[in-house]
């Protein structure tokens, strides 16, 4: 409120206590606005122009990156196919054309197709090698069920004794085995006589 009516130098001069310092506006000098020429236009030895199409996408600052597309696809096939695309998809258009044209100087005869083939055939390799292990893995774990049921089963018969009629079985059928390994002359003694009489006869004569 109180700087009403006071000139900004007053103002400046009373805040800080010293004269304001005063920058002259000079114009920038006209060498320092001239921009460098985008990489395809100085490898082209041409004006480039303030529309210049390729300006966005080649720097000055890359001109390899341009040079190995105008070496495959050529300049004016470039100017076209960006004229063809809307603006937003120049860019993937550009990384496409630097792609393709360094893998066909890589590989002249098959270009980028033979890196998406062996990229292809990792896939493949490593889609069968997972299938293996999965199939690997249903096993186990199908072992691991049928083990763990025996064992649950295993813990059933032992904790619950109520087989008594198990044991009376076996104990019957190891007394049977034991009979039939008997030698026969400890049965001699009970060998049935067929001619003499039976002594209830002569009781009942």
């Amino acid at each position: 409120m109180g700087c009403q009516g006071r000139s900004l130098f007053q103002v400046e001069t009373v805040a800080t206590g010293l004269p304001p310092v005063h920058y002259p506006s000079s114009p920038v000098p006209a060498a320092l606005m001239i921009t460098s020429p985008c990489a395809a236009c100085k490898i082209l030895r041409r004006k480039c122009s303030d529309k210049c199409i390729m300006a966005p996408y080649f720097p000055p600052t890359e001109p390899a990156k341009f040079t190995v597309i105008h070496r495959i696809f050529g300049a004016s096939n470039v100017t076209k196919y960006l004229k063809e695309l809307p603006e937003s998809h120049r860019a993937d258009a550009v990384s496409a054309m630097a792609y393709e044209a360094s893998a066909r100087i890589r590989d002249p005869v098959y270009g980028s197709a033979g890196f998406i083939c062996m990229l292809q055939k990792q896939v493949n390799e490593l889609q069968a090698e997972l299938a293996r292990a999965q199939a690997e893995i249903s096993s186990m774990r199908l072992q691991q069920a049928h083990l763990r049921d025996l064992i649950v089963y295993t813990d059933w018969r032992w904790s619950f004794p109520s087989s008594s009629a198990d044991r009376s079985i076996g104990s019957y059928m190891s007394q049977a085995t034991a009979y039939e390994t008997l030698p026969s002359s400890s049965c001699t003694g009970f060998k049935y006589n067929e001619d003499s009489s039976s002594p209830w006869e002569s009781l009942w004569a």
